[in-house]
């Protein structure tokens, strides 16, 4: 890569960037986003977004980043695939580590929101993408008549599970302790219980994930002390989110407990020029609509912040 200085590099190109991107690229700042998985981030892969503002029938997700994306890219911003490894100071430079080669800019933004937790039993990784899925919009298809397990409690579980539905002949909902999934959810599953569609199953905690011949056939689990097996064609697991910061760890940024990055009120890190919005953020809502709203704040900063920059130079 070449010694270009550009004026804000962001990492991630979920829907707080992209929206971050519309607002500096606007005002004519230079802006590269990098990002290692999908365009749109989370969002992307979800079924259908019920929530944002603007959208009374709801939106596919796929299509609501695909609409940020041409947004951002119609005012010139660039998106390049890329993983960054570390963000370190230079003072008025930062340098990124995008795919070990050193990129720099004069502000960052890292707006790398989440991941899906993994449940850490056998199988589990062995059959990713393989009868072990995170997604039900990615993957459901594949279950077209077929059984499913779906481990979680919590709203994503319930809402995929429902979602699930439309392809497969059964779901077995496998629940540590208890539905916490909010009151609507709960209502919308009961009608699937009735049905005959989900069977919810509590007190389980999963040990294994059974394969025969490469294909998964079988969840173990413990229910009561005892060993319990739920047959199945494939396992959806919906356990929660992890903020993707690895990369930062042993930085100079400044992380939570909950390993989130922590933010002044305009946003900005412990790092001087280094910016954070959406749900990679301490303190955010994990909403889109609010990771979009941080998105548009952490640009302003970021303009300021370049003012001042200029204003010294």
């Amino acid at each position: 890569m070449n010694n270009q200085v550009h004026d804000v590099i962001m990492v991630g190109a979920g829907p707080s960037s992209l929206a971050a991107a519309i607002y500096t690229t606007r005002e004519d700042i230079e802006t590269v986003l990098y990002e290692k998985g999908v365009i749109g981030g989370m969002a992307a892969i979800t079924d259908k977004v019920d929530n944002y503002p603007g959208f009374p029938e709801g939106v596919e997700g796929m299509k609501l980043a695909d609409l940020l994306q041409s947004q951002a890219e119609r005012f010139g911003a660039k998106i390049e695939f890329g993983d960054v490894s570390e963000i370190r100071d230079e003072g008025k430079t930062k340098v990124v580590v995008v795919d070990g080669k050193d990129v720099h800019a004069k502000a960052v933004l890292i707006a790398t929101g989440s991941d899906y937790n993994k449940i850490g039993v056998p199988g589990e990784a062995e059959y990713y993408g393989r009868g072990v899925h995170y997604c039900a919009t990615c993957d459901g298809a594949f279950y077209r008549d077929k059984r499913l397990v779906v481990i979680g409690g919590g709203n994503s579980a319930v809402q995929e599970a429902i979602f699930l539905t439309r392809f497969t002949t059964h779901i077995d909902l496998l629940v540590r302790s208890k539905i916490k999934a909010s009151e609507i959810l709960q209502h919308e599953l009961k009608k699937y219980v009735d049905d005959g569609k989900i069977t919810i199953h509590y007190g389980v905690v999963t040990k294994e994930i059974v394969a025969t011949d490469g294909k998964i056939t079988s969840v173990l689990a413990e229910k009561d002390g005892k060993d319990v097996s739920y047959e199945t064609d494939g396992v959806f697991v919906f356990v929660g989110l992890s903020p993707n910061t690895e990369f930062l760890q042993g930085s100079a940024i400044e992380l939570d407990e909950h390993r989130l990055i922590k933010t002044d009120a305009r946003h900005e890190t412990s790092m001087k020029g280094v910016f954070a919005s959406g749900d990679v953020r301490s303190g955010a809502t994990l909403q889109i609509a609010s990771a979009v709203g941080e998105g548009a704040a952490a640009a302003l900063s970021i303009r300021e912040y370049l003012d001042g920059l200029n204003h010294h130079i």
